[in-house]
């Protein structure tokens, strides 16, 4: 289980690289953090537990179930915390994302990072691809149309134009 929260936890930082445009907010990484401390105390309890059972030791089993009873309390603590801010998160993403999509140029560093989100993500704008229309690089264009990153795959002569919304 250590091994398998250790896995997540590198893989949720890594990821993060590619959005950090978005999640400007370095906190956004102290989940993945916490999950690597999590892993690396899960290791030592179990290596407690292990060698309480060997020796059949009362003190050791004992300390063992007062650990685990800690962390289940833990856990609860962190689910109940997840789910009474996760209005807040949403929020602030949405709102530094928007402020991600207003830099929009098709040529700066921002413009790159939305269009991959775009691509990975099979989706166009913050909620759908109305929320093109109220960016500078939407009046700028003057084509009535939302970047080519928010045509679907398998639309094969997408102009990205919102007159043909099933492409997008």
């Amino acid at each position: 289980a250590a091994a398998g929260l250790s896995y997540v936890g590198a893989y949720v930082i890594n990821t993060y690289k590619s959005y950090d445009n978005f999640l400007q907010d370095k906190y956004a990484l102290l989940p993945a953090v916490i999950i690597i401390c999590v892993a690396v105390v899960m290791f030592a309890i179990g290596l407690i537990g292990c060698c309480a059972t060997f020796r059949e030791s009362r003190v050791g089993l004992g300390l063992f179930l007062a650990i685990i009873l800690v962390i289940f309390i833990a856990e609860v603590s962190a689910f109940v915390l997840g789910f009474v801010y996760r209005e807040k998160v949403k929020t602030d993403v949405q709102g530094t994302m928007r402020s991600v999509f207003e830099k929009y140029d098709g040529k700066n560093p921002e413009s790159t990072v939305v269009d991959y989100l775009q691509e990975q993500l099979h989706c166009c704008g913050v909620k759908n691809y109305s929320d093109w229309t109220t960016t500078q690089w939407f009046n700028s264009t003057g084509n009535n149309s939302v970047p080519l990153s928010c045509c679907q795959q398998e639309a094969k002569n997408c102009t990205g134009r919102l007159d043909h919304p099933q492409e997008l």
